[in-house]
């Protein structure tokens, strides 16, 4: 069962198929096209994924495998 944790790997490796740098939508998009099974089996986190791999973005920021948005909330997440 896929849990918050893997929601960090997940964008990890998303942003990577994306060359780096990508938006919210286009990370979620291919975190869902990959992972869709995984998710459909979490649980509650199902419900809650999109919301969670935000704070999964956040914590990659804070630990420095992401650059910082800035004050921009609809930048790219691209990683360090």
């Amino acid at each position: 069962m896929a849990t918050k944790h893997d929601l960090r790997d997940w964008t990890i490796e998303a942003l990577k198929s994306l060359g780096g740098s990508g938006s919210v939508v286009e990370t979620c998009r291919l975190i869902w096209q990959v992972h869709e099974p995984d998710l459909r089996a979490s649980g509650d986190l199902f419900y809650t994924w999109q919301y969670d791999v935000r704070w999964a973005a956040q914590t990659l920021r804070d630990e420095g495998v992401l650059v910082s948005a800035g004050r921009e909330r609809r930048a790219p997440w691209t990683l360090a």
